[in-house]
C-alpha cells in the first residue's frame, strides 16, 4: 500500500484501509471505467454491494478511492441512473460523493478532467470556457427564500463551471418596496450560502442610460406616453384592442414624457408603453409598460428620478450592457422571453442568450415577502429567520447545510416540471451530507422512562467510545456504564419476557422479566441479564439507552410543524386561514453527560 499524508488513502496508521484504497483505485481504473456491455450492470452491481454496509469506498472518510470510483462510473451514468432503484447504496453514495466540491479537484489532480465533470449534465447553450458571464438580481425588498436559493446556486454554479463570472445586481426599480437594508440582508444570505459573486451593481447605476434609450424609443416611434387609466389599460390589452394614444404624434409623447420626468399633475396620470403588437395572442407583448412615476424617494437615487423603468424594459438593458452571456429565468414568465428578445433587437444591444429553469415549490410553503411578512407581525414567527420560514436564514438555522442544498438544487438539472414537492426530499440530501460526519449522543424523553436492572453487569464505569461509530477520526465521548439503565417508555412497551435486544454502543442483553404498573397499565421497569457474547448484528432490536446517573443533562427536544395546513397555496388564498394553530412543541429529555461539552 502507498504511504500518504493525508485521507486520501483512507485511515491514516491503517495499512489495511489503505491497501483497500489501492484496490479500488486500481479496479476503478482498470476494470469500471473499460466495462462494456453486460459487464457494465456487473461492475456498478459490485460497487453496490461493496457499500451495502459502507459510507464511502475504502477507510471512514471520502478518500481517493471514492475518487477514483465516482470518476470511472461517469462513463456509465445513464446505466447508472437506470438502474438506480435496483442499486439503493450506490445511488445513495454516488449521491453524496457527487455534491462534494473537493472531489472534483482530487479526482482532476490524480486523474484529469472528465469532459461532464460536476455538471451534473446541464446543458448551457452557446457557454464557451473563460466567457460565461451570469447575475442573480434579486430586488431588495425582503429576504432570500429557497426558490431564490436555485437561482443564486444555479448561476453560481455555471459561472464556477466555465470559469466565467457572476454578478449579483439589485433590481431596484421599485422605490415604494424596497430598503437598503434588504441589500445587507441579501449580500449575508449569499456569504452563508458560500456564493461569492465578481461584482455587486445596481440596476439603479443605469437609470441615466435607460432614460435615454426610453427617449431614443420615443423618438423613434417604437414607444408612447399613454395617460389613459390602468383599468381602461388593461381591458384593452385583454381585448386585444388599440388605443388613440398609440398613435399620437412623436412630438406629444415627447411632452408628456417630460412631464412625467417633472412629476407634474398631468405626467403624473402617465405612463410609457412599448408600441409592440396589441394583436398578438403572446399577452407580454401587447405593448408593456416600460416606464411609470413614483415619487418616493430611492433608497439609492434618493429624488433624483421621478421616473422608473419597469423590470421588463430595464432587464434586458442592464444585462447587456453589464456583459451578461447567459440570463436564467424561470420558466414560470416563458412568455416574457419573446418579449426580451424584441427589447433587445429594438434598442440594437447585443444579445443574450436566454436559458429557463423551473421554479421550486414545496408543499404547505409560502413565499410570498408581503405575507411572511404579516406572520411575524402577528407574532406567529419569530422573524425572518424563524426556522419555520423558507427563507435562507430559516432553513440554515433549522440544519439544512449549503452542501445539501447545492446537491438537492442540481440534481434538478435542467428539469422544466414544476411538481410540488414535499419537504422530505431535500432533508434527505441533508442527512447523505451530515451523516458520515455528525457526531452521536443520546437523549431520551423524560416523561415515562423505564429503568432495566441488568444482571451480571459490572459496578458503575465510564469509556471512551468513537464519536461516530464508522469513522474514529472524529473523536472520542465518555460514555457512563450502569447495571441499571434508562430506556424510552415506547421502547420498554415492546420488551418480552425471553427477547434478546442490543443495548447501541455495549452489546446484547436478554429481557428476564416485565413489570407493569397496575394502575397505568403501563411497563413499570424491566429486569435482564447482560449476554455480550451475542450477536449485535443479529435481527434484535436495536435500543438506545442511559445509564441511570446523578450525571444526566437536562434537554429540551423542539419539534417544528408546518405553519400552513394546505398542501398547495393559492395566490388569494387567506393566510390567516391557512396558519397551523400551533407549530412548536418542546419536549423535556435527559442527555448523556457529553452534551455538556456543546
Amino acid at each position: 500500500a502507498q504511504p500518504h499524508p493525508s485521507l486520501l488513502y483512507g485511515t491514516p496508521g491503517d495499512a489495511l484501509s489503505a491497501g483497500e484504497a489501492d484496490h479500488w483505485v486500481h479496479h476503478a481504473q482498470t476494470v469500471i471505467a473499460s466495462a462494456k456491455g453486460p459487464a457494465i450492470t456487473e461492475a456498478l452491481q459490485r460497487v453496490d454491494r461493496h457499500l451495502r454496509m459502507r459510507t464511502v469506498i475504502a477507510g471512514h472518510a471520502v478518500g481517493l478511492a471514492d475518487a477514483a470510483v465516482w470518476l470511472a462510473l461517469r462513463a456509465h451514468e445513464k446505466e447508472l441512473k437506470a438502474q438506480a432503484k435496483a442499486l439503493p447504496h450506490l445511488t445513495r453514495w454516488w449521491r453524496f460523493v457527487e455534491g462534494l466540491e473537493p472531489m472534483q479537484k482530487v479526482a482532476q489532480e490524480f486523474f484529469g478532467a472528465h469532459k461532464d465533470a460536476g455538471n451534473m449534465e446541464i446543458p448551457l447553450p452557446g457557454a464557451e470556457m473563460g466567457k460565461v458571464v451570469t447575475r442573480f438580481p434579486p430586488e431588495p425588498s425582503g429576504h432570500l427564500h429557497i426558490g431564490h436559493v436555485k437561482a443564486a446556486m444555479l448561476n453560481a454554479h455555471f459561472a464556477t463551471q466555465y470559469e466565467g463570472r457572476l454578478l449579483l445586481r439589485f433590481d431596484d426599480t421599485n422605490p415604494s418596496k424596497e430598503k437598503g437594508e434588504y441589500e445587507e440582508a441579501i449580500i449575508e444570505d449569499l456569504k452563508r450560502l458560500n456564493i461569492t459573486p465578481s461584482s455587486v451593481s445596481h440596476t439603479s447605476d443605469h437609470f441615466a442610460a435607460i432614460l435615454k434609450l426610453q427617449t431614443r424609443m420615443l423618438e423613434e416611434g417604437i414607444a408612447y406616453v399613454d395617460p389613459s387609466p390602468q383599468e381602461e389599460q388593461k381591458k384593452e390589452r385583454m381585448a386585444k384592442q388599440e388605443n388613440k394614444y398609440r398613435s399620437q404624434p412623436v412630438a406629444e409623447n415627447l411632452r408628456l414624457w417630460g412631464e412625467m420626468q417633472k412629476a407634474s399633475e398631468e405626467g403624473l396620470k402617465c405612463c410609457v408603453r412599448a408600441k409592440i403588437d396589441m394583436k398578438n395572442n403572446n399577452g407580454t407583448l401587447r405593448d408593456p409598460c416600460t416606464f411609470r412615476t413614483n415619487l418616493i424617494p430611492h433608497h439609492q437615487t434618493k429624488d433624483k428620478y421621478k421616473v422608473y423603468p419597469t423590470y421588463d424594459l430595464a432587464c434586458p438593458i442592464v444585462d447587456s450592457v453589464e456583459g451578461v452571456t447567459h440570463a436564467l429565468r424561470d420558466r414560470q414568465y416563458s412568455d416574457r422571453d419573446a418579449q426580451y428578445e424584441w427589447f433587445i433587437q429594438a434598442l440594437r444591444l447585443r444579445p443574450v442568450n436566454l436559458w429557463g429553469f423551473s421554479r421550486i415549490n414545496f408543499v404547505r410553503t409560502l413565499l410570498s415577502k408581503r405575507k411572511l411578512q404579516w406572520i411575524i407581525d402577528q407574532g406567529k414567527a419569530d422573524g425572518w429567520d424563524d426556522p419555520r420560514f423558507p427563507t435562507v436564514g430559516g432553513i440554515l438555522k433549522r440544519g439544512m447545510t449549503v452542501a445539501g442544498l447545492k446537491q438537492f438544487i442540481l440534481s434538478m438539472g435542467a428539469s422544466k416540471n414544476s411538481n410540488l414537492m414535499e419537504w422530505d426530499k431535500l432533508w434527505n440530501f441533508n442527512k447523505n451530507v451530515i451523516d458520515p460526519t455528525a457526531h452521536r449522543y443520546t437523549a431520551l424523553l423524560t416523561d415515562g422512562l423505564v429503568p432495566l436492572q441488568l444482571a451480571g453487569a459490572p459496578a458503575p464505569f465510564v469509556a471512551e467510545l468513537a464519536l461516530h461509530p464508522k469513522d474514529a477520526s472524529l473523536g472520542k465521548k465518555v460514555k457512563a456504564f450502569a447495571p441499571r439503565v434508562l430506556l424510552q417508555a415506547d421502547d420498554a412497551a415492546a420488551a418480552a419476557e425471553g427477547e434478546e435486544v442490543t443495548l447501541m454502543g455495549w452489546g446484547n442483553a436478554l429481557v428476564k422479566g416485565v413489570h407493569m404498573d397496575a394502575a397505568t397499565g403501563r411497563v413499570a421497569r424491566l429486569e435482564g441479564a447482560l449476554h455480550l457474547q451475542g450477536d449485535v448484528k443479529a435481527k434484535t432490536r436495536k435500543l438506545t439507552w442511559l445509564a441511570d446517573s446523578a450525571d444526566l443533562v437536562d434537554c429540551t427536544l423542539v419539534e417544528l410543524d408546518f405553519l400552513l395546513n394546505k398542501d398547495k397555496v393559492e395566490e388569494d388564498d387567506d393566510v390567516e386561514q391557512l396558519l397551523t394553530p400551533k407549530t412548536r412543541y418542546e419536549y423535556a429529555a435527559r442527555g448523556e453527560a457529553a452534551l455538556r461539552l456543546l
